[in-house]
């Protein structure tokens, strides 16, 4: 069963944060039809962006790995069956029996059902949600010592939304984007892109389709500034950094939220 760990309360909050890829966990019924080892699937999973959210007032953080189940693709590429699913990676062994992969989807089916109750509470309750789908990303391919990505395509912050009404919401874009571009982290300023190295995933993308003009995903990439993202070595004082940030988005970003709903309910 798909691991997760949530504290939600709707009624405290409007904001939802999520870590769909924080997870490492494989069960154990398949680890026998994996070909990828432990370390190369950590350093293409989201390690650490659990301590992002979980002080937030609403957070779910899922602990399975993509590579079991990916949430953040549509059903029919949650299995990574290609390597071109899976940046070249080589996942799965031949053979793997159908049982396998139609017990994941069942668990992914489970995951939206589970998800679809806990929105459909704040909606009730508040009559819309913001969610913070919190990622991260690589940007030193050629290992630790290698040439870092082009910031200018590989920003700091890259906040998805290309699945969201940006007309409706951005003013909540912009009041989030403010407060990080404003911030300060480690004494410099934050590179902020909206949609230039994503544009966002299927959980956006599936929020927005059934709750249209009612619920704002913000798909926020950081990248790993925050670690090495080969040996797996965090920095602890930079995560409390970028948490800090995050949160100090939360009130302007919410008082945006109430603004551009009590302007449509006028209308």
């Amino acid at each position: 069963m798909i691991g997760f760990e949530k504290d939600i309360n709707e009624f405290n909050c409007p904001l939802l944060t999520t870590a769909i890829h924080n997870g490492h966990i494989i069960r154990p019924q398949i680890e026998e039809y994996l070909l990828i080892d432990e370390f190369t699937r950590l350093r293409e999973e989201d390690p650490f962006t659990e301590f992002f959210i979980n002080s937030f007032q609403n957070y779910l953080v899922v602990n399975t790995s993509r590579f079991e189940v990916d949430l953040n693709r549509p059903p029919e590429e949650a299995i990574y069956r290609t390597p071109e699913q899976a940046w070249g990676l080589n996942v799965w062994k031949d053979n793997v029996p159908v049982s396998v992969w139609q017990y994941s989807i069942q668990e992914y089916d489970f995951f939206y059902n589970m998800l679809k109750r806990v929105i459909d509470r704040f909606i009730d309750y508040w009559g819309y949600i913001i969610v913070y789908d919190i990622h991260s990303y690589n940007y030193k391919r050629d290992g630790t010592e290698g040439e870092e990505a082009d910031p200018s395509e590989n920003p700091d912050i890259n906040i998805g939304t290309g699945s969201l009404n940006r007309k409706f919401w951005g003013d909540v874009v912009e009041s989030f984007t403010r407060v990080v571009k404003d911030s300060e982290y480690n004494g410099r300023k934050l590179i902020v892109g909206e949609n230039v190295k994503f544009k966002g995933g299927y959980l956006g993308q599936w929020i927005h389709s059934q709750y249209p003009d009612k619920s704002c995903v913000l798909s926020i990439e950081i990248k790993k500034i925050f670690m090495d993202e080969w040996t797996g070595a965090v920095d602890i004082p930079s995560i409390k950094q970028l948490k800090g940030i995050l949160k100090k988005t939360v009130e302007p970003v919410l008082k945006a939220a109430a603004k551009v709903i009590k302007t449509e309910n006028i209308h």
